[in-house]
């Protein structure tokens, strides 16, 4: 049985990715920053028959519990297959090109950067054992400089300093990353959920935690023609996903 971990698991797309996953025939496990919340998404997904889900406690944020965490998964498999770096924050509103403090910023960047970064470099051994390792970065179209500069797209006036800006710099890192496991069976890509009604953004989005899930869950899936070092945004191009950097 193939083995997953996903960041911030324990609620919004996260969890309905675990989901989709588990319906799939993967083991979950489920990364919560907090441990009771962790603990009582595994209990939702167990009362659903969903029991092949675990969850261990994670702060992406904190080096020490990434550690810990990579202790804890690698007492219990010596391969992992998947890992989905979920976890994020939007820094709050508003984000102000000359207002937001660097405090902001680097609270914004320590989640959706540095915590994909340490996350990633913490299990990259055990994700080296698995015959077809997958990293999936969960990203946002809203990062695509491309798409900001352009007068014409419809989110053109829906500007924010501080969480496209980290998304944009964990574009390029995942680029540098497929770049580096180019000869490897690893599959690296940066993946959009779309717009998806969660906590996360206070409900106001307009697609579903399921269209999200599924968007992630299929390029935690891809197979071995399937591409990497891509950008992939499924709202924005439902034909090929391919979206603009």
């Amino acid at each position: 049985m193939k083995k997953v971990l996903i960041t911030g698991a324990n609620k919004g797309i996260g969890f309905e990715t675990a989901r989709q996953l588990l319906k799939n025939g993967y083991y979950v496990f489920i990364g919560s920053r907090n441990r009771e919340n962790g603990e009582a998404a595994v209990e939702q997904l167990k009362s659903e028959g969903l029991v092949n889900a675990e969850a261990v406690h994670l702060d992406v944020t904190d080096p020490d519990s990434v550690q810990a965490a990579r202790t804890t998964i690698g007492n219990k498999t010596e391969t992992l297959d998947i890992l989905i770096n979920n976890a994020g924050i939007n820094g709050g509103f508003p984000q102000a090109a000359l207002a937001s403090s660097i405090e902001q910023y680097k609270k914004v960047f320590d989640t959706n950067l540095y915590g994909v970064v340490r996350v990633t470099q913490a299990f990259i051994d055990l994700l080296r054992q698995s015959i077809e390792p997958r990293i999936v970065n969960v990203s946002s179209s809203g990062s695509s400089l491309t798409l900001h500069s352009d007068p014409s797209w419809k989110y053109y006036s829906h500007k924010a300093a501080l969480y496209p800006s980290s998304k944009a710099a964990l574009n390029m890192y995942t680029i540098n990353l497929a770049y580096e496991l180019r000869d490897t069976p690893f599959k690296v890509n940066a993946v959009c959920p779309g717009f998806i009604a969660t906590d996360f953004n206070s409900h106001r989005g307009t697609g579903t935690v399921q269209e999200g899930g599924a968007r992630i869950a299929k390029y935690a899936m891809i197979n071995n023609d399937g591409p990497t070092g891509h950008f992939i945004a499924e709202e924005y191009n439902p034909v090929t996903g391919e979206t603009p950097w």
